[in-house]
């Protein structure tokens, strides 16, 4: 459904006003005020965030690189994988992947290629988050880190993280998401 589709739909809401309430590094909180399709007046509150990218990177022996990082929203270290917003500098999303990848892991890819991409919550995002498969990674250098991470990297046989996300012990979304669709497509 294209957007002129999306207009014309009987369960479009249409927007009367929108304002950014409140902005922080990495996102903002958006209320709109809208009318539902059956004529109530309401608010809707969403958060705007950059597109991203998600990296499932693999060694030449076909290890699979990992990141445990802090993650605060739920108060423990998460285990996933290279991922980052796509920046103002990034001139492809491939070059946000190589970036984000070199950044968080000290890793460069022989070669990577998008996988896919996906809404991850549009009921209360509007980003993008977009999936490449990295081969042939040889670490070149040390991580480069942002002010607000601290990562731990490890290498991991890819069994044990399919293993580890049909057992449900990789809770990531995004780590997830990445081996499933990796799985689908093989």
């Amino acid at each position: 459904m294209t957007t002129e589709d999306s207009a014309s739909d009987t369960l479009a809401w249409q927007t009367k006003e929108s304002e950014i309430e409140y902005s922080c590094p990495g996102f903002d909180v958006r209320r709109d005020d809208v009318i539902l399709p059956d004529g109530t007046h309401t608010q809707f509150h969403s958060v705007e965030e950059p597109p991203a990218v998600v990296i499932l990177p693999f060694t030449s022996s076909d290890d699979v690189i990992l990141i445990e990082e802090w993650r605060q929203a739920v108060g423990r270290v998460n285990r996933g994988l290279p991922a980052g917003t796509v920046e103002s500098g990034d001139t492809a999303l491939l070059d946000a992947a190589t970036r984000e990848l070199s950044e968080e892991t000290g890793y460069e890819a022989g070669s990577m290629s998008k996988l896919f991409q996906t809404e991850p919550a549009n009921g209360l995002l509007d980003t993008v988050h977009h999936y490449f498969v990295a081969h042939d990674c040889e670490r070149t250098m040390s991580q480069q880190l942002d002010e607000n991470e601290s990562i731990r990297v490890s290498t991991t046989e890819y069994k044990e993280i399919k293993t580890a996300v049909r057992q449900g012990e990789i809770k990531d979304g995004r780590a997830v998401t990445a081996v499933s669709q990796y799985e689908l497509q093989s």
